[in-house]
């Protein structure tokens, strides 16, 4: 099977300390990268039986082979650099938290000299296989190259036209799919933050500020996902994770999907969409009417940010609700996102993970069997 599952997972997981020790001794200088790698393989394969002791069909490398869900990744892509920080205001349940993560600006013409994210999947597929999971792969989207900065980002001379910057960089993810797909990947999660920041019109402001208006940007954006997941195999699923930022328990939007649904889940052609719902930030399930053709929703209903336990009747009902707008066997269930998405991870422990992941599954199975 290649997914969306009725039980899922969405990606990262939290770090044991070893791989946090080692990153630490590794930019001192202390260890090689080889070995930073083996030690963050090793782990892999630990968090795969955690995923196979919870009753999961599905895995992944909960992404210790990343510092960031999104820099390693980016950082590959030829013609691209990190400049400066964007200052963003996260939130908490204490309150506002101000960072300045940092903004992608493109120097060169687009390229992918390297892979992206295969060497992570080669390590994770044998340790998938032995356990008998169907391993998935985690993709930043490639509109975070553009978001952060947008033209000013982009270098005249490089690009004087746009549409030949997003014909590049559609075409860089285009590559990796192909050679995710050579390597055996036959399931691809892409995540995506931009569309669900286009929910709060607070984040508009920025939006302007980069020259784009809120409501062409979607059309643009879904072109670009479209554009780089176009010509898949037939049997490399596609979906797409709408995540409202993720850093230590913090975020970044709130608002439902109502402001992108008719876009976002009628015209980007992918097989499923992982939704956020674990909290009234997320608005109602109304907007799941415009999920077009057989598109799954994987409803994020247990969170990853606190360590309480949902009730698995609350789970129930809520599953209920959403399928007075999309039928219920094309609905499935997972964490609302990953529970690490940076090395710090989210505030809540191993076992509180464990027993989210648990709950899922046991849930899945008593609506769908």
């Amino acid at each position: 099977m290649s997914g969306p599952f009725k039980a899922d997972v969405v990606g990262s997981l939290l770090r044991p300390d070893g791989i946090r020790a080692a990153r630490e001794r590794f930019s001192k200088g202390e260890i090689r990268r080889e070995d930073l790698w083996a030690i963050e393989s090793a782990a892999v394969n630990e968090a795969v039986m955690l995923q196979k002791s919870v009753g999961l069909k599905v895995c992944t490398d909960g992404e210790y082979h990343r510092r960031h869900w999104f820099m390693d990744f980016v950082e590959r892509i030829e013609g691209v650099a990190f400049e400066g920080g964007l200052k963003t205001t996260f939130q908490d349940e204490s309150g506002p938290v101000v960072m300045a993560p940092p903004v992608v600006v493109t120097k060169r013409k687009l390229s992918r000299p390297r892979p992206l994210a295969c060497e992570e999947f080669a390590d994770l597929k044998p340790h998938a296989e032995k356990a008998g999971l169907t391993p998935k792969q985690a993709l930043p989207s490639p509109t975070l190259v553009h978001f952060r900065s947008g033209r000013a980002g982009v270098d005249p001379k490089a690009y004087p036209d746009m549409a030949d910057y997003f014909d590049d960089l559609a075409r860089v993810y285009r590559e990796e799919l192909a050679a995710l797909y050579a390597a055996g990947c036959r399931y691809v999660q892409i995540d995506e933050t931009n569309f669900p920041f286009l929910c709060d019109p607070k984040i508009h402001e920025h939006v302007r500020a980069i020259g784009e208006d809120p409501q062409g940007l979607q059309k643009i954006y879904a072109k670009l996902i479209n554009d780089s997941v176009r010509g898949r195999p037939a049997d490399m699923t596609v979906a797409v994770h709408m995540c409202r930022g993720n850093h230590e328990s913090a975020w970044v939007a709130s608002g439902g999907y109502e402001p992108i649904a008719e876009v976002a889940f009628g015209e980007i052609e992918v097989d499923g969409f992982f939704l956020e719902y674990d909290s009234e930030r997320a608005g109602g399930f109304e907007p799941l009417r415009f999920l077009s053709g057989k598109k799954v929703a994987v409803l994020g209903l247990v969170t990853s940010k606190r360590p309480q336990l949902e009730s698995k009747d609350d789970l129930k009902r809520r599953i209920d609700e959403a399928s007075k707008f999309v039928p219920v066997e094309r609905l499935a269930l997972s964490p609302q996102c990953g529970f690490a998405s940076t090395i710090g991870g989210n505030r809540l422990t191993v076992d509180d993970e464990k027993r989210k992941l648990e709950l899922v599954v046991q849930t899945a199975h008593e609506v769908w069997g």
